[in-house]
């Protein structure tokens, strides 16, 4: 099995990169909307939309809410060229005031994994419940992914993404070698408390790293540590909550469209839940810099 995965992501993770690095902002935010929208096909797997009407229903809402959101974005950048008033572009009001409920999805989420995890796995959700939750934080993933990508440049997503991916392998071996204590054995009996400690441990690194690169001052190096472990906190989370979605439907991957990892939502689940949190904080450093 690891093998499998070793693989797999050999094949993947490159492939990723360099979609990151070399199409364009348009290319990008149709790339990412491709994988938003598979993803949300499993979703769909999840919650028990069993008929293919309501599938394809869901994906075109899906579809045609990332559309929107693009199209406002695009409208406000000509507006920013037009009017020479670049803070058009940059502060569009609306859009950056919506990363706040997922936000708050998501710490709501991780506070009630941590502290209820039996009454969660009780919990009887009906089924448009489950929908609009999916909707709801796969629309924010795309939204700020594509934002940062579009306002802070290839470099941002290149460490969000890699802060990711070395949180998710750190945890995977510090649980290995030193995993004891269950971070929350109801819902995901793999996942380790030291497992979790390796993955924050491992984002302090990134940012520290990171602030060396680019010759940050040492406010700015704290700034991004404390924005890289909120992240990966959240996004350690993220993926508990997909594990407890998957637990509710009886299955152990969303997918088996990819080998060794199960489907694109077992691998983007930490992706999706970090994205807003790692741009509202980005955007927060931005702003008093």
């Amino acid at each position: 099995m690891l093998l499998q995965r070793i693989i797999t992501a050999s094949i993947l993770a490159p492939l990723i990169l360099l979609a990151i690095y070399f199409l364009s902002t348009p290319q990008f935010a149709a790339f990412w909307g491709l994988i938003i929208l598979i993803a949300g096909w499993e979703w769909t797997e999840l919650v028990d939309l069993n008929k293919i009407y309501q599938k394809i229903g869901f994906l075109l809402v899906l579809a045609i809410s990332i559309f929107g959101v693009y199209s406002w974005t695009v409208i406000l950048e000509i507006a920013a060229q037009i009017f020479n008033k670049p803070e058009i572009r940059n502060f569009s009001g609306v859009i950056e005031w919506t990363v706040i409920p997922p936000i708050l999805v998501w710490f709501i989420i991780m506070v009630l994994i941590r502290n209820k995890p039996k009454d969660l796995l009780a919990l009887k959700i009906k089924t448009r419940y489950k929908v609009f939750l999916g909707w709801f934080v796969l629309l924010a993933a795309w939204m700020f992914l594509d934002r940062l990508r579009r306002l802070y440049g290839v470099e941002m997503v290149m460490y969000f993404i890699l802060l990711i991916w070395a949180a998710d392998i750190a945890a995977y071996f510090g649980g290995k070698k030193y995993g004891a204590i269950k971070l929350s054995p109801d819902i995901s009996p793999g996942k380790t408390a030291e497992g979790m400690y390796a993955a924050l441990a491992s984002a302090i690194v990134c940012a520290v790293v990171l602030g060396l690169i680019y010759g940050f001052p040492a406010i700015i190096i704290s700034d991004f540590a404390l924005l890289s472990v909120l992240t990966v906190l959240v996004s350690i989370y993220g993926d508990l909550f997909f594990s407890y979605i998957k637990r509710l439907k009886g299955v152990k991957d969303s997918s088996n469209l990819l080998p060794g990892h199960g489907g694109l939502l077992d691998r983007i689940d930490s992706i999706i839940a970090g994205a807003p949190v790692f741009y509202a904080g980005v955007f927060l450093i931005g702003r008093m810099t």
